[in-house]
């Protein structure tokens, strides 16, 4: 059975549907949200005139948001915080799935501040869903060339940057209590500053120990890297030789496939005496080791696989080896060759 042009009904739905090409190519089939074959009509004549004027004057078709959506999410798909996306679509369809991306300005911007403020979430949560929206209308601009324009869009200040990390004395503790196959994934995180998931998907046909090196095809970004073993990680993966043909970390012989804040982290978490502190903060832990052992920003960023200098630049505080110099000047058992100035005022007789 041949499929109807231009406005019917489907036997299945009590609405009207589009099915066209419009006139700059783009094939619509879709329903058109009324029962009235009047207001059908009338919505086919925009989307038809809207096709006209793009096709012959440049004018842009106006794209939806839940359009614009399903496009984005079609990109961001492979990305290991795929489900946070598509969670955080979900809860800004409330304030924009209505609208056409020209529609989106400061202003429902700023409802989107204020709805999310009202529900008591932080800066740092409402600057997540500010960070999706920039990057979607910006995709529309520069790679889709859907719309011309999009407001400027600021994070929100006062987001509190968690700054969570173990001395030497605290990681050997926790190191103590964990199970072996815990306190393996521990130690490597702290030699390496591999994520969890870089951990345990870790398999050896992309281990080198001859060489000191580690490949990885699964990281946060997407890209892949090489990750460079000092002694202390070609140690523990030496440890773990003969334990599984493929994977390098297991746990009684099986790969580790669920998330590594499990009852056994948090158990030897509460034997340490560690409060507030997660495995991701393990690679805290090691940039900031590295930081206060004088590695530059530069040298970590290549090391931790971050894309940005920005991301870096968070561990810069605890590097003060360039200060130290600086900060003898005023040593009281120094003799400072300063000249001793007359004050520019005069006591009273």
């Amino acid at each position: 059975m041949a499929r109807e042009i231009g406005v019917f009904k489907r036997p299945d739905s009590r609405f009207y549907w589009i099915n066209v090409t419009l006139r700059n190519g783009k094939r619509v089939r879709q329903s058109a949200g009324t029962e009235s074959r009047e207001e059908a009509e009338a919505y086919l004549a925009k989307l038809t005139l809207d096709a006209y004027r793009e096709a012959h004057f440049g004018i842009k078709f106006e794209r939806s948001w839940q359009e614009a959506v399903v496009r984005y999410l079609a990109v961001k798909v492979s990305l290991r915080s795929f489900k946070d996306v598509q969670r955080i679509c979900r809860l800004l369809d409330p304030y924009l799935g209505r609208l056409t991306l020209k529609q989106i300005d400061g202003d429902v911007i700023w409802s989107v501040i204020q709805g999310e403020s009202k529900k008591g979430n932080k800066p740092a949560t409402i600057n997540r869903y500010l960070a999706l929206i920039r990057s979607l209308l910006r995709m529309a601009r520069d790679e889709w060339q859907w719309i011309d324009a999009f407001p400027k869009i600021r994070l929100l200040a006062g987001e509190v940057e968690r700054d969570r990390w173990l001395n030497r004395t605290e990681a050997q503790t926790l190191i103590a209590v964990c199970p072996p196959y815990l306190a393996a994934l521990v130690r490597y995180a702290l030699a390496t500053g591999c994520r969890a998931r870089e951990i345990t998907g870790l398999e050896w046909n992309r281990v080198d120990l001859t060489r000191h090196t580690a490949w990885l095809n699964q990281t946060k970004n997407g890209t892949p890297r090489g990750v460079p073993l000092n002694q202390d990680a070609v140690d523990v993966l030496v440890e773990q030789i003969g334990k599984h043909p493929s994977y390098c970390f297991t746990n009684n012989g099986k790969p580790i496939g669920w998330e590594l804040t499990s009852s056994a982290w948090h158990s030897a978490l509460k034997r340490a005496g560690i409060e507030d502190f997660r495995f991701h903060d393990l690679r805290h832990t090691w940039a900031s080791w590295h930081r206060q052992a004088g590695t530059s920003c530069d040298e970590l960023k290549d090391l931790g696989g971050w894309k940005s200098r920005q991301m870096v630049d968070r561990y810069a505080k605890y590097a003060t080896e360039n200060l130290a110099v600086a900060a003898r000047r005023i040593e009281a058992t120094r003799d400072p060759n300063v000249l001793q100035l007359s004050r520019f005022c005069h006591a009273p007789k």
